[in-house]
């Protein structure tokens, strides 16, 4: 009888350490997440802007693609503007406890920018706080999907805390054609 419940209390006790040790399910993408499907691909970006140092027109190529895991997309983009070429890095993501986008970037002339965006059918808002010329400053971004192959995009910029709104920069985002998948030989 001893033996019984001695086993007994053994069993348990690796049935408890066995159920602890099962690692978490790994997280899996959600819907906000799958929405950020729609920036995957190479674009190219033509537009004016009249941000000081950079007014004029401005240029870009980038390449937006899926980060391992399929939480975040990230781009690498080679630009143009009225202060010369630079380049730039960006991720995109999606933040489940705060309700929101996520984007940030990083260039190659000391540039950071952090926003966060929400999506209303095919309208994409983002606003960020940042500094210009050393004063603080607003921002507001306005994507809108004109196609699966074509965006506008229009930032706003606030030097008084959101009052008045002048435009920065208005670009058209175009999608290159995805290449034909290659023939077989035949021999």
């Amino acid at each position: 009888m001893k033996r019984s419940i001695g086993f007994l209390a053994i069993c348990v006790l690796l049935l408890g350490v066995s159920l602890k040790a099962q690692a978490p399910a790994m997280p899996k993408p959600g819907p906000e997440q799958k929405r950020l499907a729609y920036f995957i691909g190479n674009w190219t970006e033509k537009g004016k802007s009249t941000i000081p140092g950079m007014s004029g027109d401005i240029s870009s190529t980038g390449k937006w693609e899926w980060m391992p895991g399929g939480f975040f997309i990230v781009a690498h983009t080679d630009n143009k503007s009225g202060m010369g070429p630079y380049k730039a890095m960006g991720v995109m993501g999606y933040d489940p406890d705060a309700k929101t986008y996520t984007y940030n970037e990083f260039d190659s002339v000391g540039g950071a920018i952090t926003a966060k965006g929400t999506t209303d059918g095919t309208t994409w808002n983002w606003t960020s706080d940042m500094m210009m010329e050393g004063k603080p400053m607003k921002t507001r971004v306005t994507i809108k999907e004109v196609s699966k192959t074509e965006y506008t995009f229009k930032l706003e910029m606030s030097m008084d805390n959101g009052s008045t709104w002048t435009t920065g920069m208005e670009s058209t985002f175009t999608k290159a054609a995805a290449a034909p998948a290659a023939t077989p030989k035949k021999n």
